[in-house]
C-alpha cells in the first residue's frame, strides 16, 4: 500500500500496521445480549429474523456504536444462516443455542448441498451492509464484515449443533476424506462469495472465524485436513482488497501454521502472550487480541491490571488492534465495555 492511498481509519491504518494515534479497538460480539437495547429488541424478534431483517441487523449494529467510541462497526449476522442456503434447517433454540434439526449424517448428504450465490440467501445482511456502511462513512468509521471459517462451518452441519467432542465431524473426516473434501470445497465456494459480497456492499474488512477448529484438531490433522482450505478461502478473498482478519481459537500449538493460511491481520484467542505470537509468526503481521473475555467481569481494578498487560506486550509496536480473546459475555457490565474502550485509547494517546 502506497502513501497516496493509505486509510484514513485508525483500525484499518493498524491492520495494515501503519502508524496510529491510538490503539485502536472493537469488541467482538460487541453488538449483542450485554446491552438492554438488544435484550428489548430480542424479546420481539427471533435471532434469524434479526439476521435476515436488514432494519433490525442495522439497528443491532449501531448500538454499540453509537454508545461507546469504538473504532469499528461489525455487522450483526452469525456465522451459521449460510448453511440454511446450503440446504440445511437451522434453529436458534433458547437455552441452548443453534441446532441443525438435518444434520449432515452421509455422504449423500454434502452431495445434496447447493452453493448458491450470497444475493440469494444472504440478502438481508448484504443490504445491511449498505446501510451500515453509508450510516458509518460519515463518521470515519469502518465496517467488519464476517463469515465462519470451512471447518467451524462443517463441525456445526456433521454434529447437529455445538459439540464437546466432535466425535462425528472428526469420524467423517478420517473415514471419508473424499467427503471432507467436496464438502470443503463447497463451504470454501459459499463463503469467498459471501465475504467477498460483504466487501462489495461496503464492509472495510473481513474476518473469518474459525472458532472450534484448535479445540478439535491436532496440528497434523490442521495441516492435513483444514490448511489447504482455509489457504485457498483467504487467497481468494484477496480481489476484495480489503484487509481480511483471520481469527482462530484454541490454534496457539500451531499458531505459525494458522498463520501460513494468511490474511492481513492475526486474530489470536488470550492462551499466548502477544509477544510470544509475534515471535513465532514474524513481528511484520498485525496482530488483534487478545484480553481473556472473562476479564471485563472483574473489578476495574483486575480489568486494567490485565488491559496494560496486554499493551506492555505490544510494547509500542505498530500492527496491534485490541480485543477480545473471544466474544463478550452476556453477564458483561456495559460500564466494564465502556471504561475498556475509553482506557485503552487513554493509555496509548501518544504513542
Amino acid at each position: 500500500m502506497n502513501q497516496t492511498n493509505e486509510p484514513s481509519a485508525r483500525f484499518l491504518r493498524a491492520c495494515y500496521g501503519l502508524p496510529v494515534d491510538v490503539t485502536p479497538i472493537w469488541l467482538m460480539r460487541q453488538a449483542g445480549r450485554y446491552m438492554s437495547a438488544y435484550r428489548e429488541l430480542r424479546a420481539k424478534h427471533t435471532m434469524l429474523e434479526c439476521i435476515h431483517t436488514p432494519a433490525l441487523a442495522a439497528e443491532i449494529t449501531l448500538q454499540p456504536i453509537n454508545a461507546f467510541d469504538l473504532d469499528a462497526a461489525i455487522i450483526f449476522s452469525d456465522i451459521l444462516p449460510p448453511l440454511v442456503g446450503m440446504g440445511l434447517d437451522l434453529e436458534f433454540v433458547h437455552g441452548e443455542g443453534p441446532v441443525l434439526h438435518n444434520r449432515l449424517e452421509r455422504p449423500y448428504d454434502i452431495d445434496l448441498l447447493a452453493t448458491p450465490p450470497a444475493e440469494q440467501t444472504m440478502g438481508g445482511t448484504l443490504q445491511a451492509i449498505q446501510w451500515v456502511a453509508a450510516e458509518l462513512a460519515p463518521r470515519g468509521l469502518p465496517l467488519i464484515g464476517f463469515a465462519g471459517a470451512p471447518f467451524t462451518l462443517a463441525s456445526y452441519a456433521i454434529e447437529g449443533g455445538g459439540s464437546k467432542t466432535y466425535q462425528r465431524t472428526k469420524a467423517l473426516m478420517m473415514n471419508e476424506p473424499a467427503a471432507w473434501q467436496r464438502l470443503m470445497d463447497k463451504l470454501v465456494t459459499v463463503q469467498a462469495d459471501y465475504l467477498l459480497k460483504q466487501a462489495k456492499a461496503g464492509a472495510a474488512a473481513l474476518q473469518i472465524f474459525d472458532s472450534w477448529v484448535g479445540h478439535a484438531l491436532s496440528k497434523s490433522d490442521y495441516i492435513r485436513y483444514v490448511q489447504p482450505h482455509n489457504t485457498r478461502l483467504l487467497h481468494m478473498l484477496e480481489q476484495a482488497a480489503v484487509p481480511v482478519i483471520n481469527f482462530s481459537t484454541g490454534t496457539t500449538p500451531y499458531i505459525e501454521e494458522v498463520a501460513k493460511c494468511g490474511g492481513t491481520v492475526m486474530g489470536v484467542d488470550w492462551h499466548l502472550p502477544l509477544d510470544e505470537v509475534w515471535a513465532r509468526i514474524g513481528t511484520d503481521r498485525p496482530i488483534q487480541g487478545n484480553l481473556d473475555p472473562i476479564a471485563l467481569l472483574a473489578p476495574w481494578r483486575e480489568l486494567k491490571f490485565r488491559v496494560d498487560d496486554v499493551l506492555n506486550q505490544v510494547n509500542g509496536r505498530r500492527g496491534h488492534i485490541f480485543n477480545l480473546g473471544h466474544g463478550i459475555f452476556k453477564e458483561t457490565p456495559v460500564d466494564n465495555v465502556k471504561r475498556l474502550v475509553d482506557y485503552v485509547h487513554e493509555k496509548t494517546s501518544g504513542q
